[in-house]
């Protein structure tokens, strides 16, 4: 017989990922239920009430509602900011920390289902800096990397560890003549290291594989022993379920870790590879495995 509970997705409009294990969902005959949660409250509702025996409710899209107690798994993408235009600054501040915690709080309390990730294990782990600690926890090789708004200690670390990459400890979404644009990657210089760097905290590591995505071509790999361990002891410090790791591999064949992306994109290595990467997942939000 099969399980008439719903997955629930929780993304943007536009999201290729999500788009793809949606439709490898839907062919399996299983009911997906997607929403962003900026939609809250136009054109999203959710009537959650919590008793002695439990949390009861619904949450709505235009399309389709899914009873709170029957939804199976949580696919927890990358959703759009609550916003509240039509209001004033501070009621609009006002209404979004209400949104945040009331809409936030009931999807992060279902009962009984499964979350690829938790939202709250993803706010965890996506600290760059508890990252890299729960790595080396995890006893991962580390780069030698410094987090710091001193302009004199950054130019001190590219000296001394050069050649040095810097990038951001979180990467907003920019609006450049009405685009988005996010802070790349890139290499940098004891030079360049100037007093900017006073203005907000700043991450420089000693390397990464991001600087030419041209020149990148992909196969399959089996990891080093020790790394598989690592990966499973660095996914239960954090509590997740999924996570896209970055590693760099040197030419002694020593794997550095570089982060772990729990909301990581993935797809586009399926056609690269040809592992069955959505269907994996799938899966894992079906709990068919």
């Amino acid at each position: 017989m099969s399980d008439p509970r719903p997955v629930l997705v929780v993304t943007a409009l536009y999201d290729p990922t999500a788009d793809v294990v949606s439709a490898e969902l839907h062919d399996r005959g299983v009911t997906v239920v997607r929403l962003d949660s900026g939609d809250f409250p136009g054109s999203l509702s959710v009537e959650a009430e919590i008793t002695s025996h439990g949390v009861w409710g619904s949450i709505s899209t235009p399309s389709r509602t899914a009873d709170l107690a029957g939804i199976r798994s949580l696919y927890y993408r990358r959703p759009s900011g609550f916003a509240f235009r039509h209001l004033d600054e501070k009621d609009a501040r006002f209404a979004v920390t209400q949104a945040r915690y009331g809409l936030g709080g009931v999807l992060a309390s279902l009962p009984g289902c499964l979350y690829v990730n938790h939202p709250h294990r993803i706010g965890d782990a996506e600290f760059k800096p508890s990252g890299l600690a729960a790595a080396v926890a995890a006893r991962f090789d580390v780069p030698p990397t410094l987090i710091t708004s001193s302009p004199a200690a950054a130019r001190a670390f590219i000296k001394r560890h050069g050649p040095v990459i810097y990038k951001p400890l979180h990467n907003p979404v920019y609006l450049i003549d009405g685009a988005s644009s996010v802070v790349k990657v890139a290499d940098v210089s004891a030079d360049e290291a100037d007093d900017g760097v006073a203005g907000t905290a700043h991450l420089f590591q000693l390397l990464d594989w991001r600087t030419d995505y041209s020149k990148l071509t992909y196969s399959v790999v089996q990891p080093p022993p020790g790394i598989e361990e690592a990966l499973r002891g660095y996914m239960r410090h954090f509590g997740l379920v999924f996570g896209a790791f970055d590693f760099a591999v040197d030419h002694d064949q020593r794997w550095w870790f570089l982060e772990c992306n729990p909301s990581g994109q993935w797809y586009w290595l399926e056609s690269e590879t040809g592992l069955p990467m959505r269907a994996a997942l799938a899966d894992l939000l079906e709990r068919a495995t």
